[in-house]
């Protein structure tokens, strides 16, 4: 184990980042078809191509998942991983072509002093470019923090970043996680070094803190980023699982308590947060509905361990007043 959403068989995932601009592309590619679905519970979402994973939509499967940087300008990245896949003769068959089905999330990245002048509309946007990128890039082993779709990320208080987890469920089945976490809120507690989603840690994937000896009324202060739209965490969870396009919608919905549990606050007016769920089907269907619940308690698991370790890898950007790196402020 990796302890990383490839962990998951039939999952690879790539990165690629533009430093000038400070932003970057999150590919994750499934070595076939896969079940997919989503659950969107943030207030201020920006996706692609979301509709069509709802259960009676009639399109079952997708070929991957593009996680971005950029905000609007960031939905651009489907398209370079829609030509990847295209010249791999991946997609859905239909009137002699294959449509590759990939959807999409993006975060709002564009304050964190990079330049971007396709903001400014000068020039075109990267993420096209980066999302090809990536998507050739896309791998068993790739890097956490201060890459692809978490370059640019911040939270309330520390960079964010771009972090990964896995588990094997009761059932036997891997689940893995994948997210960006650029919150309007923050991932730790107070003003001190401990993760909300300490009491989930895996030996010391985050640092190895713990729980504080305690939480004062200060640490329960809400503690928020930015203005409108400057938000958003957005994530995939994968099982190696048999699942139907309804299963990997409640998958979702579960992972989402992950967020809960590992952001303070979450799911706000001002987030987008998205998270997709894949199911891959190379291990056997759950038995009934009590294992389903324990895989999507899992998902839940491994998410919120994912957002620990995105902030915890990260690295602070090289600009002025840019947010510090956990590790920078805390040590290793």
């Amino acid at each position: 184990m990796r302890n990383l959403i490839t962990d998951v068989r039939g999952v690879l995932v790539g990165n690629a980042e533009d430093a000038a601009a400070a932003t970057g592309v999150t590919v994750a590619l499934f070595e076939r078809p896969t079940i997919a679905s989503v659950a969107v519970l943030g207030g201020a979402p920006g996706t692609r191509d979301t509709a069509l994973l709802e259960p009676g939509m009639t399109v079952e499967h997708v070929d991957g998942i593009v996680l971005s940087g950029g905000s609007i300008w960031g939905l651009s990245g489907a398209d370079g991983a829609l030509s990847w896949l295209a010249r791999e003769g991946r997609g859905f068959p239909i009137g002699g072509y294959r449509v590759p089905i990939v959807p999409q999330a993006i975060l709002f990245d564009l304050a964190n002093g990079g330049d971007k002048p396709f903001a400014r509309g000068e020039g075109e946007a990267p993420y096209r470019a980066l999302a090809e990128a990536a998507s050739a890039a896309a791998a068993a082993e790739f890097a956490l923090g201060s890459v692809g779709a978490g370059l640019g990320a911040t939270t309330a208080n520390l960079k964010g970043g771009l972090g990964s987890a896995s588990a094997v469920a009761a059932t036997g089945q891997v689940v893995g996680a994948l997210v960006a976490v650029n919150a309007v809120g923050s991932a730790t507690i107070g003003a001190g070094p401990h993760f909300w989603a300490a009491p989930y840690e895996q030996g010391a994937e985050f640092g190895g803190r713990g729980w504080p000896a305690a939480i004062a009324p200060d640490d329960l202060t809400l503690r928020f980023k930015g203005g409108p739209g400057s938000n958003t965490t957005i994530a995939l969870v994968a099982t190696d699982a048999v699942l139907t396009k309804a299963q990997a919608k409640r998958m979702a919905l579960c992972a989402h308590d992950g967020l809960a549990r590992a952001l303070r606050p979450v799911h706000a007016p001002l987030d987008g947060d998205v998270v997709f769920a894949a199911a891959t089907g190379h291990s056997g269907a759950p038995s009934d509905a009590f294992a389903l619940t324990e895989l999507c308690a899992t998902a839940a698991d491994v998410l919120a361990r994912a957002v620990a370790r995105a902030v915890y890898s990260a690295s602070a950007l090289p600009f002025p007043d840019a947010k510090p790196a956990w590790r920078d402020r805390f040590g290793s």
